[in-house]
């Protein structure tokens, strides 16, 4: 509601004013004069059609806000009231690259990102996807029998799409990620997101070429298409250039690719769209986003310049994307698309425990740390968590500080290593080392191999032993565990429900993923036209150019 002090303006009864900067625009407007608002709500109201345009007349000493009506030149001889500034009408569709609309056919340039084990679950991207909005499946760290039913059940709820599948890289293990390529080339995964990679593997290579023809215009037709996310330059030039000829030679030896298929890969990039990851939750390296992505917009530029492509990749971005401000500040800065990550865990649709999406409705900007990797445990590479309401964190990083100083579980000192059984395993190490080697014996007999004759591979086995599931029990829901959670999350989290307080959006049971995306890409419309009209010279009370998430009819 509109206060007393803003009801009564200081100028005349006006709610709006004009700033120094404003310039005439000669112009009149003309239509019926009972369309004009000027009370507090009513402007709110007009102001909020984007699907009209807006005009701001003066009438006597007021200055008031229409939809409709038309504006006509002064030098026309037409009479009318005088119209101060006016902004067209907008679409969602408007924001972003319109080539990221046709290639991927969505009706946003909106992405909801892939959370591992499942929390990109089936239900969120089939929800996401029957609004044609474009959403990745969190595979990584599943069985092959689990991602096999995803693709099953997403592509029955969706056969035209859009969907994609997260392909998580796995250097330490690559017959996993061979694996997971090999379904989504047997069941014709058409879009997959690429992430966590350090270097182009043979997996990805083989996935993007693997699916090059020549269509009857004799065009290069790209039916596997590439979203890889990426946080370091190094990594984009891999993504933003062709395949390497060692790997495309090494294909074919194989005969996993045809030779027309090499000759045609070195003539399109390895990815089509690339998501530049700031400060995220999971893998990330908390990279600022005003600072990478122009750097990333800039050696695109440079790379399309040396290879000329016919269809440039497009830059899109993600970490911190979670309200109309940052997303549409994120376009301002020239991304083609945003992709949101951390949010979507507390909507109802993903697959992770009520107890987890409780504790992340309740996070701030602050709850959150960096802790270690379960899959890059030994490479020291660490990913962003929730930090409040569980021990995680930091217990992860007394094993790391462990694994660091010790070379093997034997000589860690006997009340180190109580301290560990009791608090963290809750179980003595050695029936954890069991349980490892029954795992692995069916997953990777190699590893399992490694580690009999490496003490120090052993010990990194048994703490993965805890990284690993403390995601699973965070997504299950496991009793006794709460305080063992592994939740990933970044800064956006807290952003988030700072922005949804007080809304519809607040309730958990409320929370779905497609209003989330509804209410962030109307509310960056909205601030668009905010922004236009003050920089026109029009000056309002902040209560005109905020936008708090509101029931759509």
């Amino acid at each position: 509601m509109l206060t007393n002090n803003l009801l009564n303006h200081k100028r005349g009864n006006s709610l709006l004013k004009l700033s120094h900067s404003f310039v005439s625009q000669n112009q009149v407007w003309q239509g019926a004069l009972n369309t004009i608002s000027f009370d507090g709500n009513g402007i709110k109201a007009k102001l909020l059609n984007l699907a009209k345009p807006c005009y701001i007349i003066r009438v006597e000493d007021k200055i008031g806000v229409t939809n409709e009506g038309e504006s006509l030149h002064l030098q026309n001889g037409k009479i009318g009231q005088e119209l101060l500034m006016s902004v067209p009408a907008m679409q969602i569709k408007q924001l972003g690259d319109p080539n990221f609309l046709d290639f991927h056919n969505v009706k946003y340039a909106y992405v909801t990102g892939a959370m591992a084990h499942g929390i990109a679950s089936e239900e969120l991207v089939i929800a996401l996807g029957k609004e044609k909005i474009l959403s990745s499946f969190g595979a990584g760290g599943l069985s092959p029998a689990r991602v096999e039913a995803a693709i099953n059940r997403i592509q029955q709820a969706l056969p035209q799409g859009p969907y994609a599948f997260n392909l998580l890289h796995s250097p330490s293990d690559p017959a996993v990620e061979r694996g997971v390529i090999d379904l989504y080339l047997k069941y014709q995964v058409r879009t997959i997101e690429a992430s966590a990679f350090l270097d182009l593997s043979e997996n990805i290579v083989y996935y993007r070429v693997a699916g090059l023809s020549l269509n009857a215009a004799n065009e290069i037709e790209i039916k596997n298409k590439v979203i890889a996310k990426i946080s370091r330059r190094e990594v984009a030039t891999k993504f933003l250039e062709p395949a390497p000829y060692k790997i495309l030679k090494k294909l074919v030896q194989q005969g996993l690719i045809s030779e027309l298929q090499a000759t045609l890969a070195a003539k399109i990039p390895m990815a089509d769209d690339i998501t530049v990851e700031a400060d995220s939750g999971g893998h990330t390296d908390n990279r600022p986003l005003v600072c990478l992505l122009p750097s990333i917009l800039e050696l695109r530029d440079q790379i399309q310049g040396q290879y000329g492509y016919e269809k440039p990749v497009r830059i899109g971005v993600a970490g911190g994307i979670a309200t109309p401000q940052s997303a549409l500040a994120a376009f301002m800065m020239g991304a083609a698309y945003v992709v949101t990550g951390s949010i979507n865990q507390s909507c109802i649709e993903a697959g992770t425990s009520e107890y987890t999406k409780q504790l992340l409705a309740q996070a701030e900007m602050a709850d959150v740390m960096m802790a270690p990797a379960a899959d890059m445990f030994e490479m020291g590479v660490k990913l962003q968590v929730l930090k409040r309401g569980t021990l995680f964190p930091l217990r992860a990083q007394k094993l790391f500080d462990l694994y660091k100083n010790y070379d093997s579980i034997e000589d860690i000192p006997a009340a180190e290593r109580e301290k560990l059984e009791k608090q963290i395993f809750k179980t003595n190490l050695d029936a954890i080392w069991q349980e490892t080697v029954n795992y692995l014996s069916q997953r990777n007999p190699d590893k399992l191999h490694k580690a009999a004759q490496n003490p120090k591979l052993k010990m990194a086995l048994i703490f993965r032993w805890y990284l690993g599931l403390s995601s699973r029990w965070s997504n299950s829901g496991e009793k006794g565990r709460e305080i063992d959670y592994q939740i990933w999350c970044g800064p956006a989290m807290g952003s988030f429900n700072n922005w949804i307080k007080g809304s519809y959006l607040a309730d958990l049971n409320n929370r779905r993923v497609v209003d989330v995306a509804n209410q962030i890409m109307t509310g960056a419309v909205f601030l668009y036209r905010m922004q236009v009209l003050k920089i026109q010279g029009l000056e309002m009370p902040t209560y005109y150019s905020t936008y708090h998430p509101v029931h759509f009819n």
